[in-house]
């Protein structure tokens, strides 16, 4: 017996999934966004709350970000001077999706978790 081959639907004109997950696909870059998600952070700050990040790469992730879109790099005209990093409104638009993959990452560890009884 042989299968029915299914009509094939057609796609639509550039794939919206891969197109968001382009911007967050790259090592780090969910991280990093999740870090910015209270508000403006600096270099150091997001080396501390990323503390297996090295420098090289999450210089690397900023400039990629700041290329696409997603965050802005400011300046602040300090001496020495000290940058910081926001999100975009490109990048607002990414955290309830990044938000979702938290509370489930959060349930998943949660059931990874023996529990005391």
């Amino acid at each position: 017996m042989s299968l029915k081959i299914r009509k094939r639907v057609a796609p639509l004109p550039g794939c919206p999934m891969s197109k968001c997950m382009a911007l967050l696909g790259g090592l780090w870059t969910p991280e990093i966004i999740w870090c910015l998600s209270n508000g403006p952070r600096r270099f150091s700050e997001l080396l501390r709350d990323n503390p297996n990040l090295t420098g090289k790469v999450l210089t690397g992730r900023l400039r990629d970000l700041q290329a696409r879109g997603v965050l802005d790099r400011k300046v602040m005209p300090t001496s020495p001077p000290s940058v910081e990093y926001e999100l975009t409104a490109l990048g607002l638009e990414l955290l309830p999706a990044i938000t979702s993959i938290v509370e489930v990452g959060t349930r998943l560890l949660l059931r990874e978790t023996p529990s005391e009884g």
